[in-house]
């Protein structure tokens, strides 16, 4: 296996620091690496291993020799600097809301839908968090038994949003609260600290967030179940790391508790903890740092003969982000889907 010249686009954000992180822990066959972020951030030295690699501010000639992008810089960069550096002969992972439901760009979860990744010209989409890891529950049910509808509820961590400024604000917020002192908002339009905001990304005329429609078309495209009806509400919750789903499907068929644990239990990435007599189900705080899917709380959904109810968690800044980018890229290298300029797309 060759090594690959490497970029990372946004790379002192959140998960621009768990790209590297993953990278190293996975031994990503990396020739070179290089740091791209914005202009305030040039100049600072960010350790990669034993070395400390400074941070250069990201412009159209920042791609030249790099043969694989990771972008997590929003979306805007994203649609500016993709194109240049796909130009330059990189394949693009992007991790923001820019291309993902572009019916030219693959929108990818390597345990779904990998064969996608064959279709890409030169830009991959990485799909939103909290999506990530619906489907991957998802997906290994539908398989065997198809699903017609989903209504979940998310519980998302600060970390899914604003990075480091809402991490700031949620712990800043917490200890004035404690402290019996008024708080100030800039990354949330309401006090975060002790309180559920059911508010993600700008609300759209049918009354939905931009957010919770990202989950009804990405399930779907990445699926390729156009038919599944999907409905759903987004919180933002006071938690640092870790996204947690409550889904209920309605499949064609009546399916059995355990039956669905089997199935789950064999899925690839995704670990059932569900045994409630013990207290054990899957939590945010268990989740964080760790690279699964958790499933708990499987139980038959009491409104619908054909209904299942269960519980997912999962790290947002790593499957629900830097992981399955990764895992993306891991994914061509394996199947030689990276091509030099001018061999797959010819």
């Amino acid at each position: 296996m060759r090594n690959y010249h490497v970029a990372i686009v946004g790379a002192t954000g959140l998960v621009g620091q768990e790209f590297i992180k993953i990278l190293l822990q996975r031994r990503f066959p990396m020739a070179s690496i290089r740091l791209l972020a914005s202009e305030r951030s040039v100049g600072k030295k960010m350790p990669v291993g034993d070395e400390q690699i400074e941070v250069q501010e990201t412009t159209s000639n920042s791609f030249d020799g790099t043969e694989i992008a990771l972008f997590s810089a929003g979306a805007e960069h994203s649609l500016r600097f993709s194109p240049i550096a796909a130009k330059a002969g990189a394949v693009v992972v992007d991790n923001s809301t820019a291309f993902r439901m572009d019916k030219n760009v693959p929108l990818v979860v390597p345990e779904v839908n990998s064969e996608d990744i064959r279709l890409h010209h030169r830009i991959i989409a990485n799909p939103n968090c909290s999506t990530i890891q619906l489907v991957m529950a998802l997906y290994p049910l539908h398989r065997v038994n198809p699903v017609r509808r989903v209504i979940c509820d998310t519980y998302q961590s600060v970390s899914g949003t604003g990075g480091v400024a809402a991490v700031e604000e949620l712990r800043t917020q917490a200890k004035q609260v404690l402290d019996g002192q008024p708080t100030e908002s800039r990354v949330f339009p309401h006090q975060i600290a002790f309180n559920v905001l059911p508010e993600i990304d700008v609300f759209m005329d049918n009354g939905y967030s931009r957010e919770e429609w990202k989950m009804l078309e990405e399930t779907r495209k990445i699926m390729h179940a156009d038919s599944v009806l999907v409905s759903a509400t987004c919180v933002r919750v006071p938690v640092l790391v870790g996204h947690a789903v409550a889904a209920h499907i309605e499949f064609t068929h009546p399916m059995e508790v355990a039956d669905v644990r089997e199935v789950l239990s064999q899925a690839p990435g995704v670990k059932v903890l569900d045994d409630a007599a013990s207290h054990l189900y899957p939590q945010p705080w268990d989740a964080a740092c760790t690279d699964d899917v958790f499933v708990g709380r499987i139980r038959k959904d009491a409104s619908h003969p054909n209904g299942i109810a269960m519980w997912i968690v999962a790290d947002n800044l790593r499957k629900g982000a830097a992981l399955n980018t990764i895992q993306i890229a891991e994914e061509m290298i394996k199947r030689d889907w990276v091509k030099p300029q001018g061999g797959q797309d010819k």
